[in-house]
């Protein structure tokens, strides 16, 4: 018999959750709500008064393309183009890590790095290396209003998804795009904060990484070597020369290459003892180096 049911957008919300479960989606019902609200132009939360309500054809046929695509495993964020991060919204493409919750901790890191540098000097020289979509940066800029922000990344299409956050949240003033492999293009100048979520997955990682991440996300921006700190490896000592005396380093890491990166840091010297900050999971997640005051 054929259906005579309504697609109703509580109908289409409760099937597609139902679907996207069957595909091993481990937010199906969130993945419904976002996907919905973007093929009706709407905020999420407007769903929820909108259940009865019979979307268009255009609505259901955009809404089930991209339902076809994240069952096939695309994440939401590049369906949709744009992920919130630290209450702030963001565009990301497929040219740029999709931001998580875990480089959270790294705003917070150096938001509080700039806070105590902050009372000797106002004006604060920030470096984000690795800048990809630009989240750090953008989140400096948003909350530290006198501060002058470096956003350096090897990738020229990562620079131009940066560059599109830096003038959506008007802070394009204070923040100097530079593409670069680490410090190589930049000249001799010195910032007061050096933050960095640099690639960290080690080769035996690469290949255990779910199907969407390993599939969808640039590798540039994954990959950091055989064990996964060669980059901090050279991050490291490049840092080294481009922060004032009683700068702050901070590196997001893996909890795998912690202690590895602790090493590294020890070893180059010109640092005071590294700590380790840990996420809401109790994780280690982020490496505070202090350079040392000569």
């Amino acid at each position: 018999m054929p259906d005579t049911e309504a697609w109703t957008v509580g109908r289409l919300l409760k099937w597609t959750t139902d679907f996207l479960k069957q595909k091993e989606s481990t937010s199906p019902r969130l993945d419904a709500e976002v996907l919905l609200a973007t093929a009706r132009g709407c905020e999420r939360i407007e769903l929820y008064t909108a259940f009865d309500e019979v979307p268009s054809d255009a609505v259901r046929d955009k809404f089930r393309e991209m339902v076809k695509r994240r069952a096939a495993g695309e994440p939401v964020a590049y369906l949709v183009g744009r992920r919130e991060f630290y209450s702030l919204p963001f565009k990301v493409t497929r040219d740029v890590l999709i931001p998580r919750p875990e480089t959270e901790l790294l705003v917070v890191a150096l938001l509080d790095a700039a806070k105590e540098l902050g009372v000797r000097k106002p004006e604060l020289s920030i470096a984000d290396v690795g800048t990809g979509s630009g989240i750090v940066a953008v989140c400096a800029a948003k909350n530290l209003p006198t501060a002058k922000i470096t956003a350096i990344d090897v990738s020229s299409t990562a620079l131009e998804v940066a560059r599109e956050n830096i003038i959506s949240h008007e802070v394009s003033s204070r923040i100097e795009l530079i593409q670069s492999d680490l410090f190589s293009q930049i000249d001799d100048r010195l910032f007061d904060v050096i933050a960095s979520n640099p690639p960290y997955v080690s080769e035996s990682e690469m290949k255990e990484l779910r199907g969407e991440v390993a599939e969808y996300e640039p590798h540039l921006a994954l990959y950091g070597g055989p064990t996964g700190s060669e980059l901090i490896q050279r991050l490291v000592p490049a840092a080294a020369e481009h922060l004032l005396p009683g700068g702050c380093m901070l590196l997001e890491v893996s909890p795998m290459i912690e202690q590895q990166t602790h090493k590294i840091i020890r070893d180059h010297g010109g640092f005071d003892t590294p700590r380790t900050l840990k996420d809401m999971a109790g994780l280690a997640r982020v490496v505070v180096a202090k350079r040392a005051v000569e």
